[in-house]
């Protein structure tokens, strides 16, 4: 399988070097380059010619939108997942509007990070089979999680009615994050049965993980609905 060109856009070494890490950690994608700021990002996407940038809103010179920006300009066939610190509305609607694939909130988690790629992953791969696409299929392509998993083939010790119970969990008004403790206690299941259908819905994209703190004890994994 051809492997998807990455170039990563970020300004600390660090991360930049954390995330082309995550990005080789997930099948199908290579990071081709690393870009430490704006101007040199902008001269690897128009020499590498890479088919997905990893960039970072905030650097020394400038905002990361100015490079999104220029790429659309230029007509570049390359798709952008911003990965930034800014919570911002306003931020988010400039992205979704300047024709970011995803935008990620730092810290990343590696779970919500690597569902961002095999989102991606599977958006190319049909586009690229697919000369002409139907209405189903565009719908899955731009709303991969509006649906819960098709519950045909499903493996061993998933069973659909548990899990449609578990799924209707995140489907509640107001519904956010709830561990494997939570989801137990909705659905009258131990916490290690909720865990292993969590697991099931984090694998197929239904759901991201992310990590509760707290103020006192261990950090507790998060289980929230994938949303974009």
């Amino acid at each position: 399988m051809k492997k998807i060109r990455t170039v990563i856009v970020e300004d600390d070494l660090k991360i930049s070097e954390l995330h082309k890490r995550f990005t080789e950690k997930v099948e199908g994608f290579e990071v081709i380059g690393i870009a430490n700021s704006l101007p040199n990002g902008e001269e690897m996407v128009d020499v590498l010619e890479p088919e997905l940038v990893l960039l970072d809103l905030f650097f020394p010179e400038g905002n990361g939108m100015q490079l999104l920006k220029k790429m659309r300009e230029k007509g570049k066939s390359v798709d952008v997942i911003l990965i930034t610190a800014a919570k911002e509305v306003g931020s988010l609607q400039e992205a979704l509007r300047g024709g970011a694939f995803d935008y990620l909130v730092k810290p990343v988690i590696f779970d919500r990070f690597k569902a961002s790629l095999e989102k991606f992953r599977t958006y190319r791969t049909e586009l690229m089979k697919n000369s002409v696409l139907e209405q189903q299929m565009i719908d899955r392509l731009i709303h991969p999680a509006s649906e819960a998993p098709d519950e045909g083939g499903l493996p061993k010790g998933i069973d659909p009615i548990t899990l449609r119970k578990i799924c209707a969990v995140f489907e509640e008004e107001g519904a956010d994050g709830y561990s494997a403790e939570d989801v137990g206690r909705k659905i009258n299941a131990s916490r290690n049965t909720a865990r292993r259908y969590l697991e099931y819905l984090l694998a197929s994209g239904f759901l991201y993980a992310d990590i509760d703190y707290g103020t006192v004890g261990r950090p507790e994994r998060i289980f929230r609905r994938m949303t974009i």
